[in-house]
Formats: C-alpha cells, sequence, structure tokens
C-alpha cells in the first residue's frame, strides 16, 4: 500500500518578510554588540585614564561596568523597538499587498477557466503591482479577442462549407431519385461546389503553414517594378472583361530591389489586386503602385470602389472576417486571401496594412518589404520545410 506525502505549506508573505527582516535586525545587532563590545571599552577605558582616573580603582571599574550594561541595555531596547517595528511595517505591507495580489490570483484562476472577460481593476499599489495589471489585462484582453476570432472562424468555416455541401447533398438526393440527370449544367455544378472545397482546404492549409513557418522560401533579389508588371500581366483579363482600369505606376520603384520569393509575393499582389476588383464596380480604377519608405519599398494597391468602414479596418486580415458592407457581401472567394496574403509577406519580415476613407471612397493595401543591399541577409523567418 502506497502513501503519499502532502509537500510542506509554503509559508505566507508576512511571515517571509517578517522572518527576513528579522534576520537582518538580529545581525546587525550581534554585529553592533560584538563591535561595542571588543571597541567600545578600550575606548572608554583610555578616556577615563586621560581624564585623572587611576588604574584599578574601584571607582574605574565601576564605571566601565556601567558603561557596559548601558551599553547591552540600549541595544537591547534598540532591538525589541526595531523588531516592532519591522512587525509593524511587515503587516502594513502585506495589507496593503494582500488584496491586489489575491485580485490577480482570482482573476488568473477565472482566466484558465475560460472566462477570457476578467479583468484586473486598478490595484492603486505602486507602479510595479499597475504595471503587473496591466500586463495582465492587455494579456486577457488577447486571449478574449483570439477566442472570439476562434469562434467566428469556426462559425464562418461552417457557413463556408455549408453551402457547397448542401448543393451536393441536393444533387445527390435527385441522382438517386432519378429527378436530375448527369449532364453538362449537373456536371459544371458539381465541379464548382467541388472545387470550391478543394480551394477552400487549401487555403487552409497554406496560411496554417505560412504562421506557422513550414514554408520553404526560394528568395532572390527582384525588381520592384518586375513584381508590378507581372502581377498586371496575370489580372489584366479579368479586369479587361469586367471593365475595370488597372493602371501602374513604376515611377517611385526605379532601382528599388527585394529579395522575396517571386511566386509568394505574386500570389500576394495577385490576392490584392483580385480582391480590388471583386469590390470595384465597372468603369472603376485600380492603381497598382512602388515607392520607397526608408529602409523599405511599399507595394500599394489601390482602388476606388466599395471601400471599408473604420471598425473593420483591425479586422481585414483575420481569417473569414466578413462585415456587412458590399466589400464583403461578395463570397466567391474563401475568404482567407487577406490573411494568407499577411501571413505570406510577414514571412519575408515585411508587413502589410489596409486604410481606407470609409465606405463607397475606396481602399488602400500596403506592402512593406525590405530593400535588397548587397549585405542584405535571408529574412528572419523559420522556412523549414
Amino acid at each position: 500500500m502506497s502513501t503519499t506525502t502532502k509537500p510542506p505549506r509554503a509559508r505566507g508573505l508576512a511571515t517571509r518578510l517578517l522572518a527576513g527582516q528579522s534576520m537582518v535586525l538580529l545581525a546587525g545587532a550581534l554585529t553592533t554588540a560584538l563591535v561595542a563590545m571588543l571597541v567600545g571599552p578600550p575606548i572608554f577605558h583610555y578616556h577615563l585614564l586621560q581624564s585623572g582616573h587611576e588604574e584599578n580603582t574601584p571607582e574605574l571599574v565601576h564605571i566601565e561596568r556601567g558603561y557596559l550594561q548601558a551599553s547591552l541595555i540600549s541595544l537591547g531596547v534598540g532591538l525589541l523597538i526595531a523588531l516592532i517595528a519591522a512587525t509593524a511595517v511587515t503587516w502594513f505591507l502585506t495589507r496593503r499587498l494582500r488584496h491586489p495580489l489575491e485580485q490577480m490570483t482570482g482573476a488568473a484562476r477565472e482566466l484558465s477557466r475560460g472566462h477570457y472577460a476578467t479583468r484586473v481593476l486598478d490595484v492603486g499599489s505602486g507602479t510595479e503591482l499597475d504595471t503587473l495589471a496591466e500586463a495582465f489585462n492587455a494579456m486577457a484582453a488577447r486571449l478574449e479577442g483570439t477566442e472570439d476570432t476562434r469562434r467566428r472562424m469556426l462559425s464562418d468555416l461552417a457557413h463556408e462549407l455549408r453551402t457547397p455541401i448542401a448543393t451536393l447533398d441536393a444533387y445527390h438526393d435527385g441522382l438517386h431519385d432519378g429527378i436530375a440527370d448527369i449532364g453538362p449544367e449537373s456536371r459544371a455544378v458539381l465541379a464548382e461546389q467541388t472545387h470550391r472545397l478543394a480551394r477552400l482546404a487549401d487555403d487552409i492549409d497554406e496560411v496554417s503553414s505560412a504562421e506557422e513557418g513550414r514554408l520553404g522560401l526560394d528568395v532572390h533579389p527582384h525588381a520592384v517594378s518586375d513584381l508590378l508588371w507581372a502581377a498586371h500581366d496575370a489580372l489584366r483579363e479579368p479586369y479587361t472583361d469586367k471593365g475595370v482600369n488597372l493602371l501602374v505606376d513604376t515611377t517611385g520603384s526605379a532601382g528599388l530591389q527585394v529579395s522575396v520569393d517571386r511566386t509568394r509575393i505574386a500570389q500576394v499582389l495577385a490576392n490584392l489586386l483580385t480582391n480590388a476588383l471583386r469590390h470595384t464596380p465597372p468603369g472603376g480604377i485600380v492603381t497598382l503602385a512602388a515607392s520607397r519608405d526608408g529602409g523599405e519599398a511599399t507595394l500599394t494597391v489601390r482602388d476606388n470602389g466599395d471601400g471599408i468602414p473604420a471598425d473593420q479596418l483591425a479586422h481585414v486580415f483575420e481569417r473569414f472576417y466578413r462585415g456587412d458592407t458590399a466589400r464583403t457581401r461578395d463570397r466567391s472567394g474563401s475568404g482567407i486571401g487577406l490573411t494568407i496574403s499577411k501571413a505570406l509577406v510577414d514571412a519575408h519580415g515585411g508587413n502589410i496594412t489596409a486604410t481606407s476613407d470609409g465606405p463607397g471612397r475606396g481602399a488602400e493595401f500596403t506592402v512593406y518589404l525590405p530593400l535588397h543591399t548587397h549585405r542584405h541577409t535571408a529574412p528572419r523567418v523559420n522556412t523549414r520545410l
């Protein structure tokens, strides 16, 4: 029969503070007493002789004994007062610290149970604890945002899957019951829905690979103007079909080079241009431009289409995020094209931002990439396969 022993109970903060202060006080008192006993009497004896007292007289012995006793009594009273003061200070500090610490401990327990809306109130117990409370609240807010994104992602993913699955299920039942026939129209619908499911699976896998650092990047220096024109040529036909003007402005890209994976950056620009085309009406204009910003090259896709509300700008790169405006009503994409673009740009050590003046006033997406130099090193990214 095995027995388990409970670990010794940890001492409280007050006990540890008082023990620490007591040790310091005792060490100081012993040191003071030792120094007083070794140094004080010889000095006192010397000054008594200098004042006219004779050596080894009863009067001299009595005076020195009184001096020694007074010193010991003074040290004892001082030590007692110091211990009382240490106890009072310990009580005050622990009482001042206990409440905010208990509050943060309770909040941490609530957070561990999945209550991500938990926050620590302003503790007002000093800069250090206030900073700790702010850091805790920031962490809780980040976890709450992540949880909200996860829930929304699962909900939107279910929505994305529901339509093609329902279509396939309806055709399956129709074929089984003899209501529908396998003809060109049926084949086209089934192929479209199957392709949509396959594209969704591929997009999810790709964005996960990019965010987890599992991409293999084939990085080489490329002229920024070449990247712009390649993106223009790849999307020229769908732009022409819709009647949207695609302009390329290479004025600010002269001489700029970036070390990138050409295929991946082409994918980023294709996602941005496709997104702009989707939300720009016929006759609209989409401009693809580049310029230099310090040690970075900026690649900008600007349109005069639907625009983005201010409250949605912070979410446009989240997986499956869809707002309520015309810019997000079109559901032909998988809903994570911008998420993939952000992950790919991050993998190159760059950044991507979105700005808009509001609904109906267009939007602008800007990609920031480090400029290529002769001493350029590979982006700080995990490129394991």
